[in-house]
């Protein structure tokens, strides 16, 4: 696995809209009387992000670009995975995310968004396991992809819930960016991509 470089940077120049867009992949076949075939090749969706920065600069007192850069450089491009934390969907409070069988250990954790439910990336540090409301003693994955292990396995029917953070793990979508100077010392970038990766 590809180690992640760290949180994608937050920076005063980012204009709006930050624009987020769920991706799903799905085959459509038409056939000869005008009917379709479809297959849904993904059970949730990826989902790309899109940034415009107006200024960014480069004084000693101001690194913007600098910050930008080296961030983007670290990642090598498309190749480098990093975290980013989407300003309106990274918290869950008494999420549900399973029912104990008696048997299994190992869950998977996830988020519900508008009611659409799906696996959480990464887990924050402190993050707090319940099992039948009581705080439950688990270990994390490490590095963290959002699966939880409990010393015991919880007892049949007990429901299983979550509060905590979570962050997308990412990678850029192009290996290459145009930076813009505009005037002495400040720089602009038209549009910068990145998409979640699955867990």
């Amino acid at each position: 696995m590809v180690t992640l470089v760290g949180t994608y940077p937050t920076l005063p120049g980012l204009s709006w809209p930050l624009t987020r867009t769920p991706v799903w992949k799905t085959g459509v076949q038409p056939t000869q009387s005008g009917r379709e075939l479809r297959a849904s090749f993904m059970s949730y969706p990826l989902y790309k992000w899109s940034a415009t920065y107006d200024l960014l600069r480069t004084a000693s007192a101001f690194t913007e670009l600098q910050t930008l850069l080296a961030f983007y450089n670290q990642c090598a491009g498309m190749y480098g995975l990093f975290l980013f934390t989407d300003p309106d969907d990274n918290v869950v409070t008494t999420q549900g995310f399973g029912t104990g069988d008696g048997v299994t250990t190992q869950f998977q954790l996830v988020k519900g968004f508008g009611g659409f439910v799906e696996p959480v990336g990464y887990v924050v540090a402190g993050a707090t396991v319940y099992n039948a409301g009581v705080s439950a003693s688990v270990t994390l994955n490490s590095p963290s992809n959002g699966w939880v292990t409990f010393a015991t396995a919880p007892a049949s029917g007990h429901a299983l819930t979550w509060t905590g953070s979570y962050q997308y793990v990412c990678r850029f979508l192009a290996d290459n960016y145009d930076l813009d100077r505009f005037m002495t010392g400040l720089y602009s970038v038209k549009k910068i991509e990145w998409q979640s990766t699955k867990p």
